[in-house]
């Protein structure tokens, strides 16, 4: 078999297909995490389009498993109505048991809390989401994060 010449290396982690901007400026993130998904195939069709929003969603453990609720992906548009799925229903994030305990455990600390970071897709194909252990920022600690960024655009742009 031929080896293929020039091109770009493959991103390690994959194509972001959502990515929540947002959890960054108002969280402090301590540790993230790679879980899947279990998806409907409307579902992924519509999350490989982009259509999809981590915007306002959280995630819970519930009975010792971790679903991410309130999580918006449309409707596949190519699909009949009776075969689409409901935008905003609960979907099951899958972890290994001893991740999930742990996890558990650190949530249930003071002040810390899982956030949905991206989905994206795997070299493999999978569709797998990222999330975060974060803590809340307060004012100050956002105007710092504000301030740090305007001063490397200025260092850039000279």
């Amino acid at each position: 078999m031929a080896k293929k010449k020039g091109g770009k290396k493959p991103d390690p982690q994959g194509k972001i297909l959502v990515k929540n901007r947002r959890a960054r400026y108002e969280f402090e993130i301590l540790d993230s995490y790679e879980a899947g998904l279990v998806l409907l195939g409307t579902e992924v069709k519509s999350l490989r389009e982009g259509k999809a929003s981590l915007e306002e969603s959280y995630l819970r453990f519930q009975q010792g498993e971790l679903w991410w609720i309130k999580g918006n992906i449309m409707e596949f548009k190519h699909s009949g109505p009776f075969l689409n799925h409901d935008p905003r229903r609960r979907r099951k994030l899958l972890m290994r048991k001893s991740q999930l305990r742990k996890l558990a455990s650190q949530v249930g600390q003071k002040g810390l809390t899982l956030v949905p970071l991206d989905i994206h897709v795997t070299l493999t194909g999978l569709i797998k989401m990222e999330l975060g252990l974060c803590r809340g920022k307060n004012v100050h600690d956002k105007r710092q994060t504000e301030k740090r960024r305007q001063d490397r655009r200025e260092i850039t742009s000279y």
